[in-house]
């Protein structure tokens, strides 16, 4: 008996899973959403084509491919537009299937379209397709159609096929049924005539079906008519049945939150959050130009209240599926536009690779402060972290890690620290540090603005790296020239041929001291360099070149990267010029000098991110840096090309 009813549990467990999204893969793979959708606003002529949105969370989401279309209309359908993109995650077979209207508006009007379009993909980026013309494949039964309107999908696990369906009127006929039909095992059409599947009493459209608990719940627009004949309302209903051959059980209830006001909505689709049991049912307020949601746990009760999106596109009638880290990453690689929290690793063993294509260096993200070490034939590069674009202030709370062995082809980590790391640093600000070896050991010194410096310490240049004191190595009290909080600022770290490690920082006033061989600890009095024409505002950084140290620092407000040199590194240093013009869109500059395969380079930031970049949310870029005959530095030029 016990074996029996064991048995049922995973029978029913295999149900559920096959049934629902169609998706092999459980809620705990999914990191974000996917959106298909054609748009509703700009250039008409390009409206009614396939675009993609992403999202973390399904309520704030961003344009792929800077929200122009993916596949052009005009190669995947016979018209020459798409409407209705319905995308869903295939069953046990690794693919996705996507199925939209053939239809082009703007070209060819309301009054007919011929069928539907077919596509399949094994990795979201490569489509194959057909297009389905009802009128030619089944003259019989289909020659007086008039529209075939918003096809959709869903796996039939009795059956083991896919099932297309989708809304059908014909010419002599104002009744809108829905039609279905198996779709043949390559998904390039159909494997009979497509059948009546269900009859609403009134008719209907834009037809969704997602199965919860044993019920198939087939959502869509319906509408209520008078004895007239004439409609009264309309809205989104829904009918159940416990198999997709029906029968239909309608539910003459409106679902959706505009069906007494008189406001119009369609297009609607239903899915599941990722790390909860709500489902959303989103829906097309078409004549408003906005898109909206109500929620529900068992898909009969929705939220009273509608929900608004935020988005950077205007999308009309689409569908959402849940989406990896990895699908994520890869439509990265050909769409860009996916936010930072897909694309960034999460778990210890977790890599993000990806190709810089000039500057800024880093585009899926916000980087700042940049410090670079090298170890043989890589370089590694650290910054700072501004949490987003647009931003009012700085917003700093982590920090990352990169590396490269060509400036190309780089390796994103997971965070290597945050500024939680330090329980000391009530500022909670994650500000510029730099790292540095000695001993098979890695030093990350850091700033937190008014908290003071710390330093933190890991075995492996990518982390993770730990408080080493438990308390900072520098507060405010250290800079004995200053009176404002955040003198006690952008550590820089240099160990000299003799094998001394120093250690520089400061803000308005430049101090320095030599480091212990434990490196946590200053090895005497704490100095200030001073020397003509030093207006010193921030970011020191030390390296040296053919006998000589070279002290840049960021100058002026906004600041410019100048730069000194000298036989000691204690000075007296000669001023020797501006090294760096003002960082384009930021207000702020701060550098790492490094010498990588026989060429040095220049790292910095500007606020170059098209379009939410700025002084608070800044960029990495580097470029080329080049000596004079004479041990001078030539003008840094900065380029949009970078050092490819």
């Amino acid at each position: 008996m016990l074996k029996t009813i064991r048995t049922s549990i995973l029978l029913l467990l295999c149900l559920t899973v096959l049934h629902g999204n169609a998706q092999t893969k459980t809620q705990g793979d999914f990191a974000g959403y996917l959106f298909a959708y054609f748009e509703g606003s700009g250039e008409t002529n390009t409206q009614e084509q396939l675009r993609f949105g992403i999202s973390t969370d399904a309520l704030s989401w961003v344009a792929l491919n800077n929200n122009k279309p993916i596949l052009p209309s005009e190669k995947i359908s016979k018209t020459g537009g798409i409407r209705d993109p319905h995308l869903l995650r295939g069953t046990n077979d690794g693919s996705f299937y996507m199925t939209a209207t053939d239809m082009f508006t703007v070209k060819n009007g309301w009054e007919t379209n011929p069928g539907i379009v077919m596509l399949k993909s094994k990795d979201l980026i490569n489509w194959e397709h057909s297009t389905i013309d009802l009128v030619k494949l089944y003259p019989k039964k289909f020659a007086n159609v008039k529209w075939v309107w918003a096809p959709q999908t869903i796996y039939d696990p009795s059956a083991k096929k896919y099932l297309v369906y989708f809304t059908v009127r014909f010419k002599d006929d104002e009744k809108l049924d829905f039609y279905s039909a198996y779709a043949n095992k390559d998904f390039t059409g159909f494997e009979n005539t497509p059948k009546l599947m269900f009859h609403a009493k009134y008719g209907a459209i834009d037809g969704d079906i997602v199965y919860k608990d044993g019920i198939y719940h087939f959502f869509y627009k319906g509408n209520t008519k008078g004895a007239d004949g004439k409609e009264i309302k309309n809205g989104i209903q829904q009918a159940t049945s416990k198999s997709l051959k029906g029968p239909w059980k309608e539910d003459y209830r409106y679902v959706d939150a505009y069906s007494d006001k008189g406001t119009a909505v369609e297009g609607s689709s239903v899915f599941k959050l990722n790390e909860s049991g709500d489902y959303i049912l989103m829906y097309d307020l078409y004549s408003n130009q906005r898109y909206e949601f109500q929620r529900s746990k068992d898909l009969f009760k929705f939220t009273a209240e509608p929900e608004k999106f935020t988005k950077n596109f205007n999308p009309r009638h689409g569908s959402v599926i849940s989406i990896t880290r990895k699908e994520a990453r890869r439509l990265q690689s050909k769409w860009p536009g996916v936010p930072e929290q897909l694309l960034q690793p999460v778990e210890p063993q977790d890599r993000y690779q990806f190709t810089s294509t000039g500057n800024p260096v880093i585009k899926h993200e916000y980087t700042a402060d940049p410090a670079a070490l090298v170890k043989g034939d890589t370089l590694w590069l650290f910054t700072g972290h501004d949490v987003a674009g647009g931003q009012i202030g700085y917003k700093m709370k982590d920090w990352l890690a990169y590396s490269t062995t060509d400036l190309k082809h780089w390796t994103e980590y997971p965070a290597p620290m945050k500024i939680s790391d330090f329980s000391w640093a009530k500022s909670g600000d994650a500000w510029a540090g730099q790292v540095i070896e000695r001993n098979g050991k890695y030093y990350w010194y850091i700033s937190t603005n008014w908290s003071g410096i710390g330093v933190a310490v890991a075995d492996r240049p990518e982390g993770p790296y730990k408080d080493a004191l438990g308390k900072p190595l520098l507060t405010a009290k250290d800079c004995f020239a200053s009176t404002h909080s955040w003198a006690c600022i952008d550590p820089s770290v240099f160990i000299d041929k003799a094998g001394q490690a120093w250690l520089f920082w400061g803000n308005g006033q430049c101090y320095y001291a030599k480091l212990k061989p434990n490196m946590i600890e200053l090895d005497g009095p704490i100095k200030k360099v001073d020397f003509q024409d030093f207006d010193f505002t921030e970011a020191p950084w030390i390296h040296d070149y053919k006998g000589k140290f070279y002290l840049s620092y960021a100058t002026g407000f906004p600041e410019k990267i100048a730069y000194a040199t000298s036989e000691n590194i204690e000075g007296p240093y000669q001023y020797k010029g501006i090294l760096n013009e003002i960082a384009g869109n930021s207000n702020t500059n701060h550098q790492a000098i490094v010498q990588f395969k026989g060429e040095w380079y220049f790292i910095y930031h500007n606020g170059g991110i098209q379009t939410d970049g700025g002084s608070f949310s800044r960029s990495v870029c580097i470029d080329r840096l080049q000596y004079n005959p004479d041990g001078t530095i030539k003008r840094i030029q900065m380029t949009t090309e970078g050092v490819q």
